[in-house]
């Protein structure tokens, strides 16, 4: 039995004359991501189609709650552009909707084929007779427990249960960007905000074994798996540094310890950006959220930095950020109690408004670059993909060319 599922682009219908390229683009998304599952992936008239066999249809729903580029989607009963079969369809969506406890409906119609004989206010009267005669449920126009849509297209579509999309665009359409992935709650955030501009993201996240555990890399590993999801697939680059804060500790003043712990981990990530061919880096910085994100602080870290530095979430609040984290699956993980090393290494009392020219000397002094260098050479590389996620929790076949880490960190 073939399955149908419906998704609604959004944003993309705004891009005018290049509005065929992101569809491809989305296609292709959803096509990488079911990869190792039996699907059809088509678009059509600002409607996404997926068709599957019925033992997919856990995957398919995976893939659509995290496929960027969608503002909704939903699993359909496909049936013929008849008013009579329209009905049936109609009423076995009101039959499923009464078992789960609505009482009141409404219908929606949309007319794409002009030459059905029905508009779409006579196709809701028609629909909606049979429900409303039988004492089935209750019309209500204003707020209906269910609606049930009726699309007619090639082909019409009936549901009910239509779910939010993640909306923004598809990933790939606006370059690369490096995040910085700590274990903390806001970096997720970041990553997910700029994958819904488009972009593709990657990760670096900064390891001080023993001082930070294994568990806190796992757990940075999680929050990357999630992330991939999002982002059809993520390499977490793991830098040992270690010998760098123990650099810091030995040579830089207390208060300053953790800006130049900021100001280390941008020289590293101007290397791995340069390798990897990203167009910017990418922070969870929240302005005035901690010592280091003062306004003067977060200009010290950002003179380090020699591509754009992005901070999606410098005007949010922390609750603002939670609400995001929650939504997206990150937020249990983050708050598992495994610290970073920025949180291990913070001084009691830091400086709040550090000079750039001060920072920068102190930055000097510490005669640090070449652990820098070390620290990046001796990264490590894990790979997280949508593709392989989907193939080993919902069945299918892995990708034949999964790597779970890279030696030299040489990939693009």
């Amino acid at each position: 039995m073939t399955v149908t599922y419906l998704g609604k682009v959004g944003e993309l219908t705004l891009k005018g004359s290049n509005i065929k390229e992101f569809e491809k683009k989305l296609v292709a998304n959803a096509k990488l991501a079911l990869g190792s599952v039996d699907a059809e992936v088509q678009i059509r008239s600002g409607r996404l189609y997926i068709d599957c066999a019925e033992e997919a249809c856990e995957a398919v729903e995976f893939a659509l709650s995290h496929l960027l580029g969608i503002t909704g989607w939903a699993k359909t009963t496909v049936c013929e552009k008849t008013m009579d079969s329209i009905k049936q369809a109609v009423m076995q969506e009101a039959l499923k909707a009464k078992d789960r406890g609505c009482k009141t409906f409404k219908i929606e119609s949309r007319r794409s084929d002009k030459s059905f004989p029905l508009n779409s206010y006579e196709i809701n009267c028609e629909a909606a007779g049979d429900i409303f005669d039988n004492n089935i449920m209750a019309v209500d126009v204003h707020k209906p427990d269910v609606i049930i849509t009726v699309e007619v297209r090639e082909r019409c579509f009936v549901y009910s249960n239509s779910e939010k999309g993640r909306r923004g665009l598809p990933v790939t359409t606006s370059g690369k960007g490096l995040l910085l992935l700590s274990g903390g709650i806001d970096s997720p955030v970041a990553g997910y905000r700029m994958m819904r501009r488009g972009m593709k993201v990657e990760c670096v996240y900064y390891h001080s074994y023993p001082y930070t555990s294994e568990q806190a890399q796992q757990k940075v590993e999680k929050l990357a798996e999630i992330l991939g999801n999002y982002g059809l697939d993520t390499h977490l680059n793991v830098i040992p540094f270690t010998d760098v804060q123990m650099q810091i500790k030995a040579k830089a003043p207390v208060a300053y310890s953790t800006l130049m712990l900021r100001m280390c981990m941008m020289k590293v990530a101007n290397l791995l950006a340069k390798r990897i061919g990203a167009d910017c880096i990418i922070t969870g910085e929240s302005l005035g959220q901690v010592a280091s994100q003062t306004i003067q602080n977060m200009t010290v870290t950002e003179s380090c930095c020699e591509y754009p530095l992005l901070r999606p979430l410098v005007g949010l609040d922390k609750e603002e950020i939670i609400a995001t984290a929650e939504e997206i699956g990150s937020y249990e993980t983050s708050i598992l109690p495994y610290e970073d090393c920025c949180v291990l290494f913070s001084p009691k009392h830091p400086v709040l408004r550090a000079s750039v020219e001060e920072a920068q000397q102190i930055y000097k002094d510490m005669q640090i670059d070449e652990l820098i260098q070390k620290s990046f050479d001796e990264r490590k590389v894990i790979w997280f993909s949508a593709h392989n996620y989907i193939a080993k929790n919902f069945g299918g076949n892995e990708a034949k060319l999964q790597k779970d880490y890279f030696a030299d960190g040489d990939y693009k």
